[in-house]
């Protein structure tokens, strides 16, 4: 007989729901949003993200040209998200939904670094970066740096990203498919919790207040 204990099931269906992830973030080549808590309800599962590991270190460097690691944040809660500053619309709305959801936590959100990493580092260099971001909370660190570096950043992420296939060669005008989910983490740098691309500033600053 098959031992099926509550564990040995749980742990499979949180492989499973990975999977599923996984597949359609790849398939879908556009930007995916659907995270484990929708995942398990579409699937009658409770979400078991706790046992997907999410973040870890990396090496980038920040929109002043400062070399930045996952040690620069410690003390330090951080919201992160993962775009590209020639979004037309994703990454805009996104970064918009975090600096309103700061605001609404008021002195609260001292206690919270946003960071925006970027996902085009050919286009996003240090000054691009550096335009970018201050249009949003004074807070935000941008980060940008080598192709390999991004790549391994976002992998410790689980971020999905690639450049659209019908993009001409040698061309700057392009858009980037990638996941479109901004991470809570912890202060030493843990994953907490993760919001879709809908949520609203409200609801973001409600279940971010409950960690901090």
């Amino acid at each position: 007989m098959t031992d099926m204990t509550p564990r040995k099931a749980s742990s499979r269906t949180a492989v499973i729901l990975g999977v599923i992830a996984l597949l359609l973030a790849v398939a879908g080549g556009g930007y995916f949003s659907i995270g484990p808590e929708r995942l398990a309800s579409l699937f009658g599962a409770k979400p078991e993200i706790s046992n997907v590991p999410i973040g870890g270190p990396f090496t980038l460097t920040d929109q002043n040209g400062k070399p930045r690691t996952q040690a620069d944040f410690a003390g330090k809660f951080t919201l992160i998200y993962f775009g590209y500053t020639y979004c037309p619309d994703v990454c805009p709305t996104s970064l918009t939904t975090m600096t309103d959801a700061l605001k609404i936590l008021g002195p609260k959100a001292d206690r919270i670094v946003p960071v925006f990493i970027t996902v085009d580092p050919a286009r996003d260099t240090v000054d691009q970066l550096k335009m970018y971001v201050k249009h949003f909370d004074p807070r935000f660190v941008g980060l940008t740096g080598t192709p390999e570096q991004v790549v391994a950043t976002a992998k410790t992420f689980r971020v999905y990203f690639a450049k659209q296939k019908d993009a001409a060669a040698g061309s700057e005008d392009y858009l980037v498919d990638h996941t479109s989910i901004t991470y809570l983490m912890d202060r030493q740098g843990r994953f907490l919790t993760h919001f879709g691309h809908a949520v609203t500033a409200e609801a973001m600053a409600e279940r971010i207040r409950k960690y901090l």
